[in-house]
């Protein structure tokens, strides 16, 4: 399956402070920053870099400054997750794609795209905080590549077995960084146990 799981303490510890219901809008968009910048660092490890000569106080020193960087969230979840990148790679461009879930039958709906130019010479990372049946991230990732992005992974909180299966199917060579795959869908399509639904936890619009 096209995953990486992040294993990492921290990264766990606020995926348990996003899961508990009780967690109040400000701290679970807190716990979100938190676990966000954690998993884009482990995303971005290998992302391309150029050498440089800096000049500090006491004399120069060899560093290395990352390639060309976009980051595009899903709408509206993904601009949960959209600072802490920035705080990681400032410089990076921003592209956006608006997706609606149909709550019926669950199938996404495009309603908008923003995608920076030159996509082909970029380093893309596509954030979006839950990965359920793989049908938006499918329909963004078709837009991308529609876009010219080669290479491209995607961010998420929490994934269902059966996204990462039609991202594979579809998509085979993009990489999906998660701390955690859970049991599957419910009827209804949700992630369980998972988190609820994510943008309604982050802007308290329950």
């Amino acid at each position: 399956m096209p995953v990486h799981l992040v294993d990492h303490p921290l990264v766990h510890d606020a995926l348990a402070e996003l899961r508990d219901q009780r967690t109040t809008p400000d701290r679970f968009r807190r716990a979100a920053t938190r676990i966000s910048v954690l998993l884009v660092a482990e995303a971005m490890r290998d992302v391309p870099s150029t050498a440089v000569t800096v000049d500090t106080p006491l004399g120069p020193a060899d560093g290395r400054i990352a390639g060309e960087i976009v980051v595009v969230p899903v709408l509206r979840a993904g601009l949960g997750m959209l600072d802490a990148v920035l705080d990681l790679v400032p410089r990076a461009r921003v592209g956006h794609i608006g997706l609606q879930r149909d709550e019926m039958t669950a199938v996404a709906s495009q309603y908008y795209a923003k995608l920076p130019p030159a996509l082909e010479k970029s380093f893309v990372l596509m954030i979006d905080p839950m990965l359920a049946t793989g049908g938006s991230a499918v329909a963004a990732l078709d837009l991308l590549r529609t876009a010219g992005a080669r290479d491209v992974r995607i961010v998420c909180i929490v994934a269902a077995p059966e996204g990462l299966a039609v991202v594979e199917r579809h998509h085979p060579g993009v990489v999906v960084y998660t701390p955690v795959v859970d049991r599957g869908l419910n009827e209804h399509k949700f992630i369980v146990p998972g988190l609820g639904d994510f943008g309604d936890r982050l802007y308290g619009t329950l």
